[in-house]
């Protein structure tokens, strides 16, 4: 990995590593800092090993980032928050990244008008989670419409991820296990057919909270359920997997 390159923080903006690989992000709490949900589809997602990727609903690029570390294909994201967009570009730059990865300010709803369609092997999407209903809208916007339907819904997402993934490409979705009928359903209805499915569950015993989803684009019906994730042991700290996604195997990493 090129060395960091020194680049310009605006107001309330810190530089954070990430994880184990010599990758360093721009974040804010005043802004948007990425969770756990991006991490685990960073590497959840299948991924070409060259080609084209893209990444919706990027927020500060973090997906993007972390994909650049098991692909040598060229990716791109798309975030509809100039702030946030502008974060992700000068993370790209931080890192030296300007010739893998390309971040654009714009909307998925209609970025395959100039994108084109099925121009992507393979698209990842961390979406808004929650349906906008108005009555939970904080004052932050940055993280209303991070986490609120406020500019797509689900099944603009879904619609977006078939409009711009190949034919046989794989679209990777990290959501809410209340909205899993409504992400099935949706995929089926836009000609991406679910493949792959895994439960995360804070602790063993509990009821998940996140689920990762893998779609083929006109892919045949079969699918199958992964081995749940479970994040905390009984004493409260990260379970082996997840200690292995974050800061990677023993020797592994910067």
């Amino acid at each position: 990995m090129e060395k960091q390159i020194d680049i310009p923080l605006r107001e309330g903006e810190r530089i954070d590593d990430l994880l184990t690989q010599n990758l360093h992000i721009i974040q804010s709490p005043e802004v948007f800092s990425f969770s756990m949900d991006a991490v685990l589809l960073g590497r959840f997602a299948s991924v070409p090993a060259r080609g084209r990727v893209l990444d919706l609903c990027t927020g500060n690029g973090v997906i993007p980032l972390l994909l650049s570390t098991r692909t040598k294909a060229t990716i791109e994201g798309v975030e509809i928050q100039e702030r946030l967009a502008d974060m992700a570009q000068r993370s790209v730059a931080m890192n030296g990244l300007q010739e893998r990865i390309l971040v654009h300010n714009a909307d998925l709803k209609t970025f395959h008008e100039t994108a084109g369609h099925g121009m992507y092997d393979a698209v990842t999407v961390n979406p808004p989670y929650t349906p906008l209903t108005g009555s939970d809208i904080k004052a932050n916007l940055h993280e209303a419409i991070a986490r609120h339907e406020i500019h797509c819904t689900l099944e603009d997402v879904v619609q977006a991820c078939a409009r711009l993934v190949k034919q046989g490409g794989k679209v990777s979705m990290v959501h809410r296990p209340h909205r899993l009928a409504d992400i099935l359903t949706l995929m089926r209805q836009y000609k991406i057919e679910p493949k792959r499915i895994r439960f995360v569950h804070p602790r063993a015993g509990m009821e998940a909270n996140m689920v990762l989803v893998e779609g083929l684009r006109d892919g045949k019906p079969e699918m199958r359920i992964m081995p749940p994730l479970i994040v905390y042991n009984e004493k409260g700290e990260y379970c082996e997997e997840i200690m292995t996604i974050y800061y990677g195997k023993p020797g592994e990493g910067a």
